[in-house]
């Protein structure tokens, strides 16, 4: 109990400094307009380039697949990075890395902690993103055949799992001093394309396809597609062959698999990082 409560401490405090570390740099109003504008910006791309492609053929079930899939990658990038770009902001920006090793906390729980702010962020630009896509762009999606249940449980485990993909990363980040900045970014272009975010994993070659399947984020992904969309989503052969309630069960099978790793990755790794001296070894650029 005594472990738990320091736990829950630890990320409670770093939950608020990581909020205050995101939006410390602006006024409010700024701030709020960034967060806007920017998953916005990302869409509107996305979306000229379907239609070009497709001739502006918005009622093909290809592009609520697609759109949704989009919006909700960014918490990939948010979550997963924002798990492993704390130790860079606290080892190479702030120089404070050392004294939180120090401090009576628990580094894991520090770590998840500090995402918060990036997924509360990353929460409205999603919302927003998917409104304009409804109120602009027809995607079909009808708050009343939402199936709210899976959705919640889907995002749940969905956040759970990459946070815990990025402890991973922070691992990784804690033995690298130069360029460890592009390890985030690298892994989450790599998930975007395997994970099936904007195309079903039938457009990749056969020997590529298995990469996608061993990957969480694939099942996550159809989750959520399935719970606004479920119709839509199910027009794709991709995980046609198994219920709701299955890809749940795998998701939350390879989430439980991915904790075991990821505590067991990040022990090592911080294990490693104390005996070499390299918790406050700087790149100095």
């Amino acid at each position: 109990m005594a472990k738990l409560a320091e736990n829950w401490r630890s990320f409670r405090i770093a939950a608020w400094l990581g909020w205050k570390v995101e939006s410390n740099w602006t006024d409010p109003f700024l701030f709020a307009v960034y967060s806007l504008v920017k998953p916005l910006a990302g869409a509107g791309i996305l979306v000229v380039m379907y239609s070009v492609i497709t001739q502006g053929d918005f009622s093909s079930p290809v592009f609520p697949y697609i759109y949704l899939g989009n919006a909700f990658y960014m918490y990939v990038g948010a979550v997963m990075v924002g798990v492993s770009w704390a130790v860079l902001d606290d080892r190479e920006h702030y120089r404070t890395l050392k004294y939180i090793y120090m401090a009576p906390v628990h580094v894991p729980a520090y770590l998840m902690g500090r995402a918060v702010a990036r997924f509360l962020t990353s929460s409205v630009g999603v919302l927003f993103t998917i409104a304009a896509g409804v109120l602009f762009l027809r995607v079909p999606l009808d708050l009343a055949a939402v199936d709210w249940p899976l959705f919640l449980a889907s995002m749940v485990v969905g956040v759970a799992m990459l946070a815990l993909l990025g402890l991973i990363l922070a691992g990784v980040t804690l033995q690298v001093t130069r360029h460890s900045g592009m390890a985030g970014e690298a892994v989450a272009g790599a998930l975007y394309l395997f994970s099936g975010a904007i195309f079903p994993l039938e457009v990749l070659p056969a020997w590529l396809r298995p990469i996608g399947y061993a990957l969480p984020v694939t099942y996550w992904l159809e989750l959520l597609r399935r719970a606004l969309v479920g119709s839509t989503a199910r027009s794709f052969p991709t995980l046609a062959g198994l219920s709701n309630l299955q890809l749940l069960g795998v998701l939350a099978g390879l989430t439980a698999v991915l904790a075991a790793l990821s505590f067991s990755v990040f022990a090592w790794c911080d294990r490693r990082a104390r005996e070499r001296g390299l918790i406050d070894r700087v790149g100095n650029y």
